[in-house]
């Protein structure tokens, strides 16, 4: 019998770069038992009741303080939670990338957390925000204006969820795909683990040249590393500003990768440079 937490195993590889052709080709049945069985339940996803999201939230989550921001709290799946065991058929909702605390985005928090002068009086947008957790030391850090952007509607209440457990207002929700979209006036856009597949980074990669060229926008990404990421033309364009030695049991999530960086994104050609 397949768990959850196996099938979602394969997910987390493939996210972090590290299955090659030989291995993928060895997941794809593991990986189909957590995609397929469930694909009709997202039609339903959209009218289940914020009370009914927070309540499954609340007891089929772990709340957890750690990894390179021990100061910030988060509502996680781990292996003490019900659903690590369970068929992947047997959960409700769309994959719970929301649930997962990803290297790139415990760097990306670290450093403003470390650097509160980075969002300080800014607008600030966190694209694929997940869990929020980016989001929260943007706003502990002093952003005036911070918004969190994932397509994943239980994403939002998770991220709220998570703002309430830091002793903070819950941060605006877009669920809207804003990638592609007409650049909205940020002053600071925050990406973290967003380039785990090349279509998706090259999409970002375009966006994000129109946000930096029409509104000056600054760009921060964190990455712990991923192929797509150390291989995109993208990564010819950003400066490292910090780099982050992953705590043992990050690593242990997370296969063995090691470190994690910050990375400054600003387009050739803006006149903002």
């Amino acid at each position: 019998m397949c768990c959850l937490a196996e099938c979602f195993h394969w997910k987390n590889t493939m996210m972090l770069g590290l299955v090659n052709t030989k291995a993928l080709s060895c997941s794809v049945k593991i990986f189909s038992l957590f995609t397929q069985p469930h694909r009709l339940k997202y039609a339903s996803q959209a009218g289940q009741s914020e009370e009914h999201i927070r309540r499954f939230i609340t007891e089929n989550t772990e709340i957890v303080g750690g990894g390179l921001t021990p100061e910030i709290q988060l509502r996680l799946l781990t292996p003490a939670c019900r659903f690590w065991r369970e068929k992947p058929d047997l959960w409700p909702f769309q994959d719970p990338y929301w649930a997962i605390y990803w290297p790139g985005g415990q760097a990306l928090s670290r450093y403003l957390l470390d650097h509160p002068e980075v969002c300080r009086g800014k607008s600030i947008l966190d694209l694929g925000s997940g869990c929020g957790a980016s989001a929260i030391a943007a706003k502990l850090s002093g952003g005036s204006r911070v918004v969190a952007n994932d397509i994943d509607p239980v994403a939002a209440v998770a991220a709220h969820m998570n703002c309430e457990l830091n002793g903070l207002e819950p941060v605006a929700f877009v669920t809207d795909n804003l990638i592609g979209s007409e650049p909205a006036s940020f002053d600071l856009i925050l990406l973290g683990d967003m380039f785990y597949d090349e279509f998706l980074a090259t999409s970002l990669h375009s966006w994000l040249d129109r946000c930096v060229e029409t509104r000056g926008t600054k760009v921060l990404i964190g990455d712990p590393g991923r192929a797509h990421f150390e291989g995109h033309a993208i990564r010819t364009l950003l400066r490292q500003q910090a780099h982050f030695e992953l705590p043992e049991s990050v690593r242990e999530e997370n296969y063995g990768l090691t470190c994690s960086s910050v990375w400054s994104y600003r387009c050739e050609s803006s006149p903002f440079s």
